[in-house]
């Protein structure tokens, strides 16, 4: 695939992508209202039209056809109401809705997959056909009754001769064979043709209301009557863009032999003369809009300019912008602390600097400002999730979401929406009661809750799914961690906290029955691992009866971090300033020994374990004792303690390099490595990731 073919993929991903996910928020709003609106018809025919367009430009036929039936379907719908829809039907539509997005959405995750498409939708074809034959015949079953008899004496004058109407000029249109639902293409084209010429005359006339005209132009085709000749071949050119037309005849009735001859014809009849007078519409049009106010003419330039103020930008380009950015801030600390520099005394160079500091954090707060996106969109598609679940599991609950403007990293929100859907799925199934009346005995809302929120604390972002279920039990927890072999300790010492991180262990579940969408704890581990790829964390808590919140605590990017530069030996190493609770000196007399003889010290009335880092990696220093070094308090989710290095060398934004791939072989990730960083004078530092340093620490643990 040439570039310019990629770039027209990645649109037609983007943009279908985002109606999809309008089209589900439109489907679960009229859903709760159990109707549809005007509004919400017209979009959602909006959006099947865009995407049944886009997908015809680019060949991509099953889409096209499942766009182009529901765009059928709400064409119909737009023009006959949704009031003339009984309830079961409603029902009905709204499933048949979830279903075709559905459809659509998986042939668009095999387009980015790079997979072949589905190459036959007929079934689908057949289910709309079928849904719109029952809501039409509902709806117009007695005033079809009333036409049958007029409609059939039209029908035969169709295939016999000619109507005599006065029309000019006549365009017969056959239809693909099997395209399925003639009489509401028919319709289509006749809506479309009368934009430039309002007194057009049909054949069947009653398409609109009467299904049963599509057996008629199977059989004998489409009449389209016009004034002239040259009326007809305006009109050709939406003709042959129209869909599913197979051909078309042009048909000139006897009293039209000479086209000069039809307009004096006409003056005398009162039919032509209306024909005459509706000739010139489309030049009455133009000073149409002169009589309306000004004001939709300013709104229409309005909207212009809001779509001209954005534009979407590959995602590559703003990774190599991010890159970039992180080169430059280590350039700028490069000049900045050069060795050649230290003791002079260079007031001028030190202004430019500052100022040089000042503009690239600017700069480097704006690129960030470029790749944060709201959180919204992976809240959203949770909405969904609830509904199909709800349904499936016959359950009544409702679905909150709490600060979904909050905004993250692109890639991060990428890798977020697995883990969140995980949760809420497991609230669904094995959280919320089985029934209302269950819900009700233990005083809660029949009805129950699950709450997402979002929000900012700092340079972390923190994500919770919290639900008003049953809660996990501790005593099933720990009974099946001692089945499935998991447990560490005697049951007795285990805390509250311990017993809930029970759940994220590998294969653990407390669902006795393995269902469609899993029990708790099915999966938590891939969860874990899942936020730990991003440098986060995953906590539980829950209370027996009263529900569970599982809390998610996220960077908000992973490029540029704000670190504590320490040193152990002639080693430099990085900690991130958000992991850093408090650094201290402490004497002798503070150091404490446990049982098994490991240091630890006593800070805010709790006991944490000592890790001396050049102990930890070997690394050779001639500070050895505690109270000639400085104690580092870090801690990351539930884990807490206090690393012993040589000295502390300042703070420094550093750039996050990732660890070359052969390294990979040697699990270094688990041995408290997050990355590396280049500093100002050129030397390399490793920065610690606090929450694998402390699981790799078996000397240190507690």
């Amino acid at each position: 695939m040439d570039n310019g073919m990629e770039n027209m993929l990645d649109m037609y991903l983007f943009e279908t992508n985002s109606l999809l996910e309008q089209l589900d928020e439109v489907l679960l709003d009229a859903e709760s209202a159990d109707t549809f609106t005007t509004d919400s018809v017209n979009e959602i025919f909006r959006i099947m039209h865009t995407i049944k367009g886009s997908s015809a430009m680019m060949e991509f036929s099953s889409l096209m056809t499942i766009a182009h039936r529901i765009e059928d379907l709400f064409f119909f719908i737009r023009e006959n109401t949704i009031d003339s829809i009984d309830e079961e039907h409603k029902k009905e539509l709204f499933n048949l809705m979830f279903f075709s997005t559905d459809m659509l959405r998986a042939e668009v995750e095999k387009l980015e997959n790079n997979e072949p498409l589905t190459s036959n939708v007929d079934s689908f074809v057949e289910k709309v056909n079928s849904f719109l034959n029952k809501i039409s015949n509902k709806t117009d079953e007695t005033e079809t009754a009333k036409k049958e008899g007029e409609n059939d004496q039209k029908s035969e004058n169709c295939s016999t001769e000619l109507p005599q109407d006065g029309s000019g000029a006549f365009l017969k249109v056959t239809f693909d064979e099997g395209c399925g639902m003639e009489n509401l293409r028919a319709f289509m084209l006749v809506t479309s043709i009368k934009d430039i010429y309002e007194n057009l005359t049909f054949y069947p006339s009653d398409v609109e209301t009467n299904p049963d005209t599509a057996a008629v132009i199977i059989e004998k085709g489409f009449l389209l009557g016009f004034d002239t000749k040259q009326t007809l071949e305006t009109a050709l050119n939406i003709v042959q863009s129209s869909g599913n037309v197979q051909s078309y005849e042009i048909l000139m009735p006897p009293q039209a032999e000479q086209e000069d001859n039809v307009p004096a014809a006409k003056e005398s009849e009162p039919v032509a003369q209306n024909h005459i007078d509706a000739a010139p519409a489309p030049k009455v049009q133009a000073p149409t809009p002169n009589t309306q106010p000004s004001a939709p003419n300013t709104n229409v330039t309005h909207v212009g300019a809001n779509k001209q103020s954005l534009i979407s930008v590959n995602l590559s380009k703003l990774d190599k912008l991010m890159m970039l950015m992180g080169e430059l801030v280590i350039t700028e600390s490069m000049v900045t602390s050069s060795p050649e520099l230290q003791g002079l005394k260079l007031d001028n160079f030190t202004k430019s600097a500052r100022q040089l500091r000042k503009l690239t954090d600017d700069l480097q707060d704006t690129v960030m400002s470029i790749r944060m996106i709201p959180v919204a969109g992976a809240f959203q598609k949770m909405n969904r999730i609830v509904r199909d679940m709800s349904k499936s599991l016959n359950k009544n609950v409702r679905l909150t979401i709490i600060g979904e403007d909050t905004e993250v990293d692109k890639t991060i929100v990428d890798s977020i929406g697995d883990p969140i859907m995980h949760m809420v799925r497991n609230s669904m199934d094995h959280g919320i009661e089985e029934t209302v009346e269950e819900r009700i005995r233990a005083g809660k809302n029949p009805q129950g809750e699950i709450i997402l929120s979002a929000e900012h604390t700092g340079s972390e972002v923190i994500i919770t799914i919290q639900d008003d279920g049953k809660g996990a039990d501790p005593v099933k927890i720990l009974e099946k961690a001692r089945r499935n072999g998991i447990l560490t300790k005697p049951e007795s010492e285990y805390s509250q906290k311990e017993i809930l991180a029970l759940l994220m262990a590998p294969g653990f579940s407390t669902n006795e029955q393995v269902t469609e969408y899993s029990g708790r704890g099915v999966g938590m581990d891939v969860v874990k691992k899942n936020i730990e790829k991003i440098a986060g964390t995953v906590t539980i808590t829950s209370e027996l009866g009263k529900g569970m919140c599982t809390t998610m605590k996220i960077p908000l990017t992973m490029a540029i971090v704000d670190g504590m530069e320490v040193s152990v030996g002639k080693s430099i190493f990085t900690i991130p300033i958000s992991d850093i609770k408090q650094s201290f000196k402490i004497t002798p007399e503070e150091i404490i020994y446990d049982a098994q003889g490991q240091e630890i010290v006593k800070r805010m009335d709790n006991f944490y374990p000592i890790i001396r880092v050049h102990r930890l990696y070997n690394i050779d220093t001639e500070i050895t004792n505690l109270e000639d070094g400085i104690l580092v308090w870090v801690g990351e989710g539930d884990k807490s303690y206090c690393l012993f290095v040589d000295e502390l060398m300042g703070e420094q934004q550093v750039v996050v390099k990732p660890l070359p791939s052969y390294l990979s072989t040697y699990n270094i990730k688990k041995s408290g490595i997050a990355g590396c960083t280049i500093l100002g004078d050129g030397n390399i530092s490793i920065i610690l990731d606090i929450a694998t340093l402390h699981h790799n620490t078996s000397d240190y643990a507690y």
